[in-house]
């Protein structure tokens, strides 16, 4: 039989409590384990990467474009940034500015010699993805996600020391350009968000081998799509198969467990599937097995609250 495992958000971001429904009471007798919280650590647990590296920009560059092998590779993506009493801000990156062909095609040309005269190219396949190709021995230094920024002073995520300054300088000298760019006095003057700074991260080189024990991923996130790529997984097919099912989406309590859980329990007591597994951003998983329904005497679950 088939087993499912769903990739969830924090649970703060499914606030409530489940009362004494089917739901609750399935959650109750189910086998839980604290792990490691965070994105990279989630998508980890399934996916092995070798060698242990986590080259985000290589493996997105291989999923849209297939050239990935033979060098370094960087994302260089696009973000909109707002000043503030203390510097900036990052306040949008990739895909949430709601980028098209046309915003690279105006944009890159400029900033591509700034880049060159560094040895570096900068091209865009996807318009919400940026890239530096780097040789394949360039070293790099450690790039903050750009979610871990999202909201936060830019500066404080800066690479620092030696190693650092180089990059410091590139983002600031594509700040100036962008800022005086007049595509962007048109995307504003559209309604849509300057794109006046760009974010370097996700580093290295395409790794040697990914695997996974899943026979199909659900998702549309590029990263999680890239992983299954690489590992030979297939995406979105259709079968009764081992499943990783990105929900990671959701925000809403009742649809988690009127529109997800709840269809999934009646698949097990259809005998149609064997085990479904819970695993939660903020680090708690939950496995839930037919065989646990003697476990009658547990209360119903109220993790969710967290």
């Amino acid at each position: 039989m088939a087993t499912a495992t769903l990739l969830l958000p924090d649970r703060g971001r499914l606030p409530g409590t489940l009362a004494a429904d089917p739901v609750a009471r399935a959650l109750s007798r189910a086998d839980g384990r604290a792990v490691e919280p965070g994105e990279r650590a989630q998508l980890l647990r399934h996916f092995q990467i070798d060698p242990a590296t986590w080259p985000v920009a290589a493996l997105t560059r291989q999923r849209d474009a297939g050239d990935a092998a033979g060098a370094t590779w960087l994302r260089a993506d696009p973000a909109y940034v707002v000043p503030d009493m203390h510097g900036a801000r990052m306040m949008a990156h990739g895909e949430s500015l709601g980028l098209e062909a046309a915003d690279a095609a105006a944009l890159l040309p400029d900033l591509r010699p700034l880049f060159a005269d560094a040895g570096f190219v900068l091209d865009a396949p996807d318009p919400s993805r940026w890239y530096l190709r780097l040789s394949p021995q360039a070293e790099l230094p450690d790039f903050a996600e750009p979610d871990d920024a999202l909201g936060d002073d830019l500066f404080a995520h800066l690479p620092q020391g030696d190693a650092g300054r180089r990059w410091r300088a590139l983002l600031t000298e594509s700040q100036v350009l962008l800022h005086q760019h007049p595509w962007n006095r048109q995307r504003v003057a559209r309604g849509k968000p300057a794109i006046n700074s760009l974010w370097f991260w996700g580093g290295g080189r395409l790794p040697d081998a990914v695997r996974s024990p899943y026979g199909q991923v659900r998702s549309r996130d590029a990263l999680l799509r890239a992983l299954a790529k690489a590992a030979g997984v297939a995406v979105d097919a259709e079968g009764e198969v081992d499943a990783l099912v990105d929900l990671r989406h959701l925000r809403s309590l009742q649809q988690f467990s009127d529109d997800v859980v709840l269809p999934l329990l009646q698949a097990m007591r259809r005998g149609e599937l064997d085990r479904l597994t819970l695993d939660f951003q903020d680090g708690q998983a939950l496995t839930l097995a037919s065989s646990q329904r003697w476990r009658f005497w547990r209360r119903p679950w109220t993790g969710l609250a967290g």
